[in-house]
Parts: C-alpha cells; sequence; structure tokens
C-alpha cells in the first residue's frame, strides 16, 4: 500500500507550502489554532484551481468539543454541500453525543451529503473523545465512514501507537486509520512501521511574524512567547523532510 502524507492546512497559503512540499492530500481548514473549522470556500476554490492535492474539507463550526447544538449542525449541514458543490474531495467531521458516543443520526445525515457527491467520508479527532473507541470504530465502519483520524486517545500520536497498533490489526482492512497529533520526519516512519498504518496526518507548522497582532493597549495574540506576534503556518520545508521520511 502507498504511504500517504496528508497535510493540516489553515489558509490557501498553507496548501500551496504543501504542494511545493510535495504533499498530495490536504486537509483543509480556518482557524487551527481552535483545532480547525470550516474553511472558506474561497481557500477551497483556490487550491483545487490552482493545485491539484486532494482536499479533504473540516466541517466544524466551533472549538470546544463535538456535541452540537440544532443551529451548529444545520450550518454543518449546509457548508458540507457548498463545499462538495466547490470541488471538495471529502470532508472531516465528527459528531458525539453527551455521553461520549458516536451521534448516529447526525453522521448519518453529514455522510449522506458527502456520497451524494461521491465524496470520501472521514471521522476526525473527535475520535479521540469517544467513551469506548473499540465500540466507536465499528459504528463508524458499519455507518460507512472512510477513514478515521486519531492519536489513540492521547494527546499525542506516538502516545497512543498500541491502540493506534490495535485498531489497524482489528479493523484496519474494514476502514482506514490515519493517526495525527504530533506526527513528523522523526517519526513518521516509526509509527507506520509499528502499526502497519500507511498514512499519517501533521501539522508541519512554523510562525510568520506579524507586527500589527499587538498595539499599545490592544492584542490579537493567541500564541504563546515567543510566538506573541506570530501565526503559525504549514512550512514547505517541514513538509519535504516528512514525505522524504516515509
Amino acid at each position: 500500500m502507498e504511504r500517504i502524507i496528508e497535510i493540516c492546512c489553515g489558509s490557501y497559503y498553507d496548501a500551496l507550502q504543501a504542494y511545493r512540499g510535495g504533499a498530495k492530500r490536504i486537509e483543509l481548514n480556518s482557524g487551527l489554532h481552535l483545532g480547525g473549522l470550516t474553511p472558506s470556500v474561497g481557500s477551497l476554490k483556490l487550491t483545487k484551481k490552482n493545485t491539484d492535492l486532494k482536499v479533504i474539507c473540516m466541517i466544524r463550526t466551533r472549538g470546544a468539543g463535538f456535541h452540537y447544538l440544532p443551529e451548529d449542525f444545520e450550518t454543518m449541514k449546509e457548508d458540507c454541500r457548498l463545499l462538495m458543490q466547490n470541488g471538495a474531495d471529502g470532508i472531516a467531521f465528527g459528531c458525539l453525543d453527551a455521553d461520549g458516543n458516536i451521534d448516529i443520526n447526525q453522521t448519518q445525515q453529514i455522510l449522506s451529503i458527502i456520497k451524494e457527491y461521491h465524496g470520501e467520508a472521514v471521522f476526525h479527532r473527535a475520535f479521540d473523545c469517544v467513551s469506548d473507541p473499540y465500540h466507536s470504530i465499528e459504528t463508524l465502519i458499519d455507518l460507512g465512514i472512510d477513514r478515521v483520524l486519531t492519536s489513540g486517545l492521547k494527546a499525542k500520536a506516538m502516545d497512543g501507537i498500541e491502540l493506534i497498533k490495535d485498531l489497524q490489526e482489528k479493523y484496519g482492512d474494514r476502514i482506514q486509520i490515519l493517526a495525527g497529533s504530533g506526527m513528523n520526519a522523526g517519526n513518521a516512519k516509526e509509527m507506520m512501521d509499528k502499526t502497519g498504518i500507511y498514512q499519517v496526518h501533521s501539522s508541519c507548522k512554523d510562525w510568520i511574524n506579524d507586527p500589527t497582532t499587538t498595539g499599545k493597549d490592544v492584542s490579537y495574540s493567541y500564541a504563546e512567547t515567543p510566538h506573541e506576534n506570530d501565526y503559525d503556518v504549514v512550512s514547505q520545508e517541514l513538509v519535504k523532510q516528512l514525505v522524504n521520511s516515509i
């Protein structure tokens, strides 16, 4: 099986850096400092126009968790359809009930829109907040989800490597396992070799300074020192290193 690097992008700029670094697939977001939110249609259209990347678009209306109010979910469905209509190759999403189980009804509704446009359905790291990963992945398989992004229910995927390996061994012939969180050129090959998975997800993060982030008495900073006047971007060089490492 061909090994795949997926780059987590927060903008059209990021998508170009991933493309120039040799990636073949991206997850397109906005607001990566909130864990990734729904991207703009403009960023999707420019990416599809100027690259040949496979683009999986995030559908997530807000930060925090994955138990959505009806208004949030209606927005997610509208965004899903709009992004698929404008060239998205698939959608990454995750809907949970208040007890940490897969929200079957919401998942089915999003899935039906994705499949109407023949796209890929990816259940993102909401999976890492489920109460039972085995029951949850079996539910996702039964529903028809193509791929699950997970760190093995740990903050970093290398810390969750044993669960990722077990999920791959038990279910890898029925659903794709994509490892993400803390993946880089120094550990991607080890993750693949030890677990049997063939795809990893990475942000390849770097920083760009914006001197207008803080004023005399006002700050729009979201990063800690020394990056309080920076914003995060994808590094083309780190993408190259990651792609070459596997």
